[in-house]
């Protein structure tokens, strides 16, 4: 089930919140938990039981961690949690990648290939995995206890608004809201968060599945079909598309979460508007840049290396990582690795001519981006590398497609919502909205906003069949 469902829209999400509101305190996260075990179960009944599963051995575990002063002991438990998660995310995620590549050697080589059912990705396995790891590594450093009930430690990894896309919440960052959050359920905090969700409703429907589909239509075609022009537009249609399906899915998290009391952390910053691409993993999916950079980077040394060239293998290796947890495919790995060498050049001389050039450096960032993305949409690297060939080289236009006016509309809303905060004007229209006091008159405002969203949304879910959620396969 996706929140930008009808299903979700108009039965679970009213059903779940008039049972929730009506609720004792004492039983509210009850509800929370049975709501987020049916909300996993409708999409993935099969695999509730994993997670209930291997949840229940990594709680109990990490209470004998805790319990235990041998620092032997402390490991060996640490490194049998670790162990279990990365087990079944490898088992789930990776087996297909690397049997397929085995095979693939084999084949050149002239051995027997291995034989191998194909495994079905459990939704959502990638961010309740990293969940799961803060947690142990927590208990393990002493920067959290661990919890007490095994229900409660179930509603941190299953709660349904962060459970399939995130964000990333890391455990001593939430642990404390568990049994607070019912203090931030304020009328208010209701109301913002019920705006919050239909803003990203409107970024996901009106904004990411009408570019996206066009974007899909053109990576579709034959690529050397294409036209050097159309090539460059649905290198840009998947960039827009992207942005607004993922930030607009944060958005409706966020707000699912206020809504419950429960404050969850930014998932992006107006990324097309960085200066470079350091900035750019600032404001882009910002929890899991928090994520690598605590229980990856700094354990790798971080800043603190003697070497240089060992800082930027460092970064390197950070970001290929972060290509490989996107998709077992080699174009993930190639977009992560081609992320992390902007990032090193930065480091070793770009970053100073970029500082000079002030704002409009946003430019050169939009535009490794954008390249980036085609490996990313592409997966494939030969496919990747014929599409750049129609990008970097000319060829007319072949008429295979053609923008329509809406296509050209939303093109320009995309544009102007993705850039607006360049401007001082745009920055405050931003905090006024989502971070700011609200007044009467704006409490107003924003639930007509909402109801129109809501309106206009529905109508498009129910007329196209077009809503898919990128994300929704990590």
């Amino acid at each position: 089930m996706v929140f930008s469902s009808i299903a979700f829209i108009f039965y679970f999400l009213p059903i779940f919140f008039v049972i929730y509101y009506l609720a004792d305190k004492k039983y509210k996260n009850a509800v929370i938990l049975l709501g987020s075990i049916l909300f996993y179960s409708f999409g993935a009944p099969r695999f509730i039981f994993v997670i209930l599963g291997t949840t229940a051995i990594d709680f109990y575990v990490v209470r004998f961690m805790a319990s235990t002063d041998s620092l032997f002991s402390k490991r060996i438990l640490l490194c049998i949690s670790l162990s279990i998660n990365l087990g079944l995310l490898f088992y789930f995620k990776y087996s297909n990648f690397f049997v397929e590549n085995v095979n693939t050697v084999f084949r050149h080589i002239g051995w027997q290939q291995w034989r191998w059912t194909k495994l079905i990705l459990p939704i959502g396995i990638s961010f309740y995995t990293f969940e799961t790891i803060t947690y142990v590594v927590d208990v393990y450093k002493g920067v959290h206890k661990p919890l007490k009930n095994f229900w409660d430690y179930q509603l941190y990894i299953i709660l349904f608004p962060k459970l399939i896309a995130g964000p990333i919440i890391r455990y001593h960052d939430f642990a404390g809201q568990i049994y607070d959050h019912t203090d931030f359920e304020t009328p208010d905090n209701r109301l913002r968060g019920l705006y919050r969700f239909f803003i990203g409703l409107g970024k996901k429907v009106l904004i990411a599945n009408v570019i996206g589909a066009s974007a899909d239509a053109i990576f579709n075609v034959p690529h050397g079909s294409l036209g050097t022009s159309t090539a460059w537009l649905g290198a840009l249609s998947y960039t827009f598309q992207i942005y607004f399906d993922f930030s607009g899915y944060s958005d409706m998290a966020i707000g699912l979460g206020l809504m419950m009391g429960f404050r969850f952390p930014e998932n992006f910053n107006n990324p097309y508007t960085a200066v470079s691409i350091t900035d750019f993993w600032r404001r882009w999916h910002i929890t899991l840049g928090a994520w690598m950079r605590n229980y990856l980077y700094i354990p790798l040394g971080g800043n603190r290396v003697n070497s240089k060239w060992r800082l930027y293998l460092n970064l390197w290796l950070v970001f290929l990582a972060s290509g490989l947890w996107h998709g077992a495919a080699w174009g993930f790995v190639i977009w992560g690795a081609y992320h992390g060498f902007f990032l090193v050049m930065e480091r070793l001389f770009l970053g100073k001519w970029l500082a000079r050039l002030g704002k409009v450096s946003f430019l050169y960032t939009f535009g490794v981006v954008l390249v980036g993305w085609v490996f990313f949409r592409l997966v494939n690297f030969h496919d990747a590398v014929d599409y750049f060939a129609r990008m970097f080289s000319w060829h007319p236009n072949t008429g295979v497609w053609k923008p329509d006016k809406e296509y050209i509309f939303f093109m320009w809303v995309a544009a102007f919502f993705s850039f607006f905060t360049l401007s001082g004007w745009g920055g405050k229209v931003q905090q006024a909205i989502f971070y700011s006091d609200y007044s009467l008159k704006l409490h107003f405002l924003m639930a007509v906003t909402a109801l129109l969203l809501c309106i206009v949304c529905a109508g498009r879910i129910t007329v196209s069949t077009f809503n898919p959620f990128i994300y929704f396969r990590f």
